[in-house]
């Protein structure tokens, strides 16, 4: 076993997963959604939440959201972390529960959140805090922080707004055959190219979802999943890298943290880009998946946007990028990175449907939070990897 991360490769498993409330969920509190995920995770694994030993959430409008749940849900778990790396923070949940896991400090570890910004607004919406040296500019959080990176990378590598846009034009492709996903309708490069410009180069086509939802999984160690309900998923190699807190701290606009956590968690898994069939990229915006497709290294630097021009994420395409439609087309209630989670599982449990990808054994979840801050992969595998 390879224990030079910190936890031994496929140690740990998912042996739950599931979504609640894609799209609009009126009249129902966020906490609640949270707990509604929670209950579909654990009856998917065979578990109860007297099974739950440990607690994993993030709630971006309430700060105290990990006892707010625990309380919610009538438990009494060991570790209890409610972080604040924004939409990477399942990820780092994922590499930390597989830690406790090996550790013995748990036997059994809930991952959960639920929002529903569509349906009850927050006050503020989005990351209002900008440092001095941006505030005098007025910049629209945080969008124009993602703008920025997007200026820049079509400076240096000569990427257009239409290869942006097919990002989004795949997106939509793929969640057209996800029955869960909150947007289907057909959309085309002139569609993102005409729509409202938000900050320039980005339009609202460029911009996620802001809408409800709620997801959770369920993680335990391996030798206990093989007795449960679903066939388990593996975690073979996960890592975390934190490069800046303000798009004006960001070492390169064009170079995130993935670079450093993707590499650290396929060393750790013992596979490469090239052995990865389905990746699931945080998608906030157009942007973040060629940023992603480059710094994992399933393209070359500043080739992403050909590489997402030619169709290699759509439908068909050499690589599945983001198959239930992403944070672009398919859920993005404030925080997307825990759907990444769930439509890998059921992607490696061969339970996707219409947008499956056939004879699948290795995924990559990968989760970004702030303005491009904290960047964290997960490597997941069948059985068969193992």
């Amino acid at each position: 076993m390879n224990y030079r991360h910190g936890f031994p490769r496929g140690a740990a498993s998912i042996a739950g997963a599931a979504t609640f409330g894609i799209g609009r969920c009126p009249g129902v509190a966020a906490v609640d959604m949270a707990a509604r995920a929670s209950l579909l995770a654990l009856a998917d694994a065979g578990l109860s939440l007297a099974d739950v030993d440990a607690l994993y959430t993030s709630a971006p409008f309430e700060a105290l959201g990990g006892m707010e749940l625990a309380e919610y849900l009538g438990i009494t778990p060991k570790v209890t972390d409610c972080n604040r790396t924004g939409g990477s923070a399942f990820e780092v949940y994922v590499q930390q529960a597989a830690l406790a896991l090996a550790a013995g400090l748990i036997d059994c570890a809930l991952i959960a959140y639920g929002a529903n910004p569509a349906s009850n607004p927050p006050k503020t919406v989005g990351m209002t805090r900008s440092s001095p040296w941006e505030a005098p500019y007025q910049p629209l959080a945080p969008i124009s922080s993602y703008a920025l990176a997007t200026s820049r990378h079509m400076h240096l590598y000569g990427t257009t707004r239409e290869q942006l846009a097919a990002v989004a034009v795949a997106a939509r492709a793929w969640a057209q055959r996800n029955p869960e996903a909150a947007v289907r309708d057909p959309l085309t490069i002139d569609q993102v190219l005409s729509a409202r410009m938000v900050s320039t180069p980005l339009t609202v086509r460029d911009c996620c979802l802001f809408n409800d939802g709620a997801a959770a999984i369920v993680m335990v160690r391996a030798d206990r999943a093989r007795d449960l309900r679903r066939p388990p998923v593996a975690v073979l190699g996960a890592a975390h890298a934190v490069t800046h807190r303000e798009i004006s701290g960001m070492p390169d606009l064009t170079r995130t943290g993935a670079a450093i956590s993707g590499a650290q968690a396929f060393a750790q898994a013992g596979v490469t880009a090239a052995d990865i069939r389905l990746a699931m990229l945080y998608d906030a915006f157009t942007i973040t998946p060629i940023l992603f497709l480059e710094d994992l290294g399933f393209c070359a630097r500043g080739e992403g946007g050909p590489f997402v021009a030619d169709g290699a994420i759509a439908p068909g395409g050499r690589l599945a990028v983001n198959t239930n439609g992403g944070g672009l087309s398919c859920v993005h209630p404030g925080m997307y990175g825990l759907f990444l989670l769930v439509e890998a599982v059921r992607q490696l449990r061969g339970e996707a449907g219409d947008r499956q990808v056939p004879d699948l054994d290795l995924a990559v979840a990968h989760g970004n939070g702030g303005v491009l801050s904290s960047q964290a992969t997960v490597v997941l595998g069948g059985q068969a990897t193992l």
